[in-house]
């Protein structure tokens, strides 16, 4: 009976809905480059990101649709909030900005439909993001100010006799800025949706008194 109840537990376990599985199991060079559900999770994100802005865009109505001002709210908020945060130079990175918006937008509501995926609950997703935007900033920061980014590491009216100890937690706090960036969003899906599995499998588990508002 325990051994039955250990294979209950485990078929039905809230973390199986983060495993990867393989569609089409492809090595290139000893290396598995499978298409998987999470893949496949993407694939429908940037589809959808896609058609949504192409169909909310393209209209020759007069009277802006719903789609279209959803989009539009999107919009003007990621600009707002870049504009606030870059300035008004800010404004060539928008593209970018908005692109890695979206896609963890439209990934984690992917995740809320029943037998989806959510690929953001992946802490290799999570971190390939923050390492590309991570390489980005640093890349341009190298660009536009040249050896003048060390200073960025330097606090002004600082005491001399302070800086061998905060520079170096300084440089330290920003390297692990795309480790920090990751896990954090990693964490709040994984946390997020066992959660929800666990309490959907409550109100299954009761039956009809799941539904019944009761203390």
């Amino acid at each position: 009976m325990a051994s039955d109840y250990s294979e209950h537990s485990e078929k039905h376990s809230p973390l199986e809905q983060f495993e990867i599985i393989p569609f089409a199991h492809t090595e290139i060079g000893g290396y598995d480059i499978s298409f998987t559900n999470s893949s496949l999770a993407m694939v429908i994100t940037v589809v959808f990101i896609t058609l949504f802005l192409t169909l909310s865009v393209n209209t020759r109505s007069i009277i802006p649709s719903r789609m279209q001002l959803i989009s539009e709210l999107i919009y003007n908020f990621v600009a707002q909030l870049l504009s606030d945060t870059v300035g008004d130079q800010g404004r060539r990175y928008f593209p970018f900005v908005f692109t890695i918006f979206m896609f963890v937008l439209v990934g984690n509501m992917l995740g809320m439909i029943p037998y989806s995926f959510t690929f953001t609950s992946h802490i290799i997703v999570t971190f390939a993001l923050a390492a590309i935007v991570f390489i980005g900033v640093t890349i341009l920061g190298f660009v536009k100010h040249k050896l003048h980014f060390f200073s960025f590491f330097y606090i002004p009216g600082l005491p001399w006799y302070m800086l061998p100890l905060l520079i170096p937690i300084e440089v330290i706090s920003y390297l692990s800025r795309p480790i920090s960036l990751s896990v954090r969003l990693f964490a709040n899906m994984l946390a997020g949706h066992t959660l929800l599995k666990v309490f959907a499998g409550f109100v299954i588990s009761l039956g009809v008194a799941g539904f019944l508002p009761l203390a």
